[in-house]
């Protein structure tokens, strides 16, 4: 039998719009080490779902397991108990090959540290998510071009990352993270290296992606931050110690 999670009634709930279809279900998601003949969990029974069209903000103290719990939505580690269903399929249930393959299908990931591979210009950057994808290259150049335009980085296009500044960087990265249109976006501290007019843009630019129908999750340690998303997850010593809906910024 699965597990049963006493998950509230609206959890995946957004008040203006009604209920939501499950992009994200956690039950009883658990994740420990060996240590001294016993067991150190960083990650205690989280119970989570995550709708369509979600913007959640993961929140807690450094080794709450903020980072833990992202590095597990987005299929990096499969060494945890318990169930996890990502657009309805058992992420917990699948082979190596299998997740690898739902995970490029579905989720685009956000960095602190942009992650943006020094010798390619940002076109390149931008094209290499599509490489994995069954696409000619005059249709991945199609793509590129469109995303290159929808954030207005055209004139960017053949520079290196180290010719960009810091904001320009994760620009680019959040474009790479969404050239693919995946269903899902994972940030991890994604304005940890800007200054904060600079971080703001970032978060404008989430809020309207997710406007436009992106399921989001971010961890971040900024109050101003979480108050661009929906909702706000608190963790603490691995567990989700609360909830709550918030009016997006």
């Amino acid at each position: 039998m699965g597990l049963v999670c006493d998950l509230a009634p609206d959890v995946s709930l957004d008040k203006n719009e009604g209920m939501q279809e499950p992009m994200i279900e956690l039950c009883g998601v658990e994740k420990s080490y060996p240590q001294g003949g016993g067991q150190v969990y960083v990650l205690r029974r989280v119970d989570l779902t995550v709708g369509e069209g979600d913007f959640v903000s993961i929140m807690g103290p450094s080794g709450a397991g903020k980072s833990t719990l992202l590095h597990i939505l987005g299929i990096h580690d499969s060494e945890f108990t318990g169930e996890y269903h990502l657009t309805g399929e058992p992420v917990h249930k699948l082979g190596r090959k299998e997740r690898h393959e739902l995970q490029k299908r579905a989720i685009g990931f956000v960095f602190q540290s942009y992650h943006l591979l020094d010798e390619l210009t940002v076109a390149e950057n931008l094209e290499l998510p599509l490489s994995y994808r069954n696409l000619k290259k005059a249709e991945r150049e199609a793509v590129v071009a469109d995303t290159l335009d929808r954030f207005q980085i055209v004139g960017k296009k053949d520079l290196y990352p180290r010719q960009l500044s810091g904001g320009q960087q994760q620009l680019v990265a959040v474009a790479r993270a969404i050239v693919a249109s995946p269903k899902l976006i994972l940030a991890d501290e994604p304005t940890g290296n800007l200054h904060s007019e600079q971080g703001a843009e970032i978060m404008k630019l989430f809020q309207k992606l997710n406007a436009e129908g992106t399921t989001i999750v971010q961890v971040t340690h900024s109050e101003t931050n979480a108050g661009y998303g929906k909702r706000i997850v608190k963790m603490r010593d691995g567990w989700v110690v609360n909830e709550s809906q918030e009016a997006q910024g």
